[in-house]
C-alpha cells in the first residue's frame, strides 16, 4: 500500500568526499519520539548510544503501524532495526534491516564517506548527499536554515533550530542547543502532517 510511504524514511544531507565526522552522542545517552499522525500516536522512534565518545554505538529502532478506524487493522506497517558504529569521529559500519509494509530490505556497509539518514547527528545539515538507511542508495538534498523557534516536546516547549530539507526528500528537523534532534514534521503520501515528538 503507498499511504504514508515517506515514512519508511528519515532524511538530511551528507557529501561523499567528505570524510563523516559526527557530532557527539546525547548525554543521556538516548532520545525517544512518538510518531504523530492526525492526533494519534502511531508509532515509536528510538536512538540509543552505547560506548565511549571515541568509540561508540547508535541502535535506531522505527515501529510505526496506521490502523484503518473502527475494524483497527493495519492499514500500513514500518519496522526498522538498525545499528551505526562510529570511531574517532567517523562512522565505519552500518547495519540495518527493515520490513516496509512486507517488502524486506536488509544493508551491510562499510563507512564510505557518507552519513546515514537517521537524523540524530546535525552534522548532515552540512552535506549534500545521504546514504538511505533501507536499501543503502545515496540521495541528494538540500537544506534551508529557518531559524530558532520553540517546538513541542512531552515534556513542554523546547527552544530549537528549525531546518528545511528538501530534494529527493522532504523533512523539516528542528535541533535544541546541545545538537540534539528535537522535533521533526513531514507531509505523508496521503498530505497528512507526520511528526516526531520528543519524550
Amino acid at each position: 500500500m503507498q499511504i504514508l510511504r515517506k515514512l519508511a524514511v528519515l532524511v538530511t544531507a551528507i557529501g561523499l568526499a567528505t570524510p563523516v565526522l559526527a557530532s557527539s552522542p546525547p548525554s543521556q545517552g538516548a532520545l525517544r519520539f512518538d510518531v504523530i499522525r492526525k492526533g494519534k500516536d502511531i508509532g515509536e522512534l528510538s536512538y540509543s548510544f552505547s560506548g565511549s565518545a571515541a568509540k561508540y554505538s547508535v541502535q535506531v529502532v522505527t515501529d510505526i503501524a496506521v490502523k484503518i478506524p473502527l475494524i483497527r487493522v493495519n492499514a500500513y506497517a514500518f519496522k526498522q532495526n538498525s545499528v551505526e558504529t562510529w570511531a574517532n569521529g567517523k562512522m565505519t559500519s552500518i547495519r540495518s534491516a527493515t520490513d516496509d509494509d512486507g517488502d524486506a530490505h536488509q544493508i551491510s556497509e562499510k563507512g564510505r564517506g557518507l552519513l546515514p539518514a537517521s537524523l540524530w547527528n546535525d552534522d548532515i545539515l552540512k552535506r549534500r548527499q545521504l546514504l538511505n538507511t533501507i536499501d543503502g542508495s545515496v540521495m541528494s538534498v538540500r537544506v534551508i536554515d529557518l531559524g530558532v523557534q520553540n517546538v513541542p516536546t512531552r515534556s513542554g516547549q523546547l527552544r530549537a533550530h528549525h531546518y528545511r530539507i528538501s530534494g529527493d526528500l522532504e523533512r523539516d528537523v528542528w535541533y535544541d542547543q546541545n545538537g540534539d534532534l528535537a522535533h521533526v514534521s513531514f507531509k505523508a503520501d496521503d498530505g497528512s502532517t507526520v511528526t516526531y515528538l520528543r519524550k
